[in-house]
């Protein structure tokens, strides 16, 4: 599995809030698709780990908003894995435009089944 990956993303007028500003929910959404695209990067799969029975789940968000994105702007979501151990993954984030740092955020991970119960970190999230 790759520690840190890259992905860039465009923001849409629809993100932006009346003042022309990316509204602060939708750094949350960029985040899980640079995860998203971390984990494919690896060659996994989250379809197919759901059709095991096991989910990610965030557990803990911690975001440091420093500058705005604006709409159209070009955005690089990087994330780092910083830790694994058998119950969560803490990973690491910084969303920046031409350079500049907008966010840095920290979230943590958890695996659960169906039934909602905590799992081990399966070795394919490893």
């Amino acid at each position: 599995m790759l520690s840190e990956h890259s992905t860039e993303l465009r923001v849409r007028y629809d993100e932006c809030d009346p003042m022309g500003l990316v509204h602060h929910s939708n750094y949350l959404r960029y985040m899980e698709i640079a995860r998203t695209e971390l984990f494919r990067a690896s060659g996994g799969n989250y379809r197919d780990l759901e059709a095991s029975g096991l989910f990610v789940v965030v557990v803990r968000i911690e975001c440091n908003y420093r500058q705005p994105a604006k709409y159209d702007d070009l955005l690089t979501i990087h994330v780092q894995i910083d830790r694994v151990t058998e119950a969560k993954i803490e990973q690491s984030y910084r969303v920046e435009r031409d350079g500049l740092s907008l966010l840095t955020a920290k979230i943590t991970l958890a695996v659960i089944n169906s039934a909602g119960r905590p799992q081990r970190i399966p070795d394919s999230l490893r």
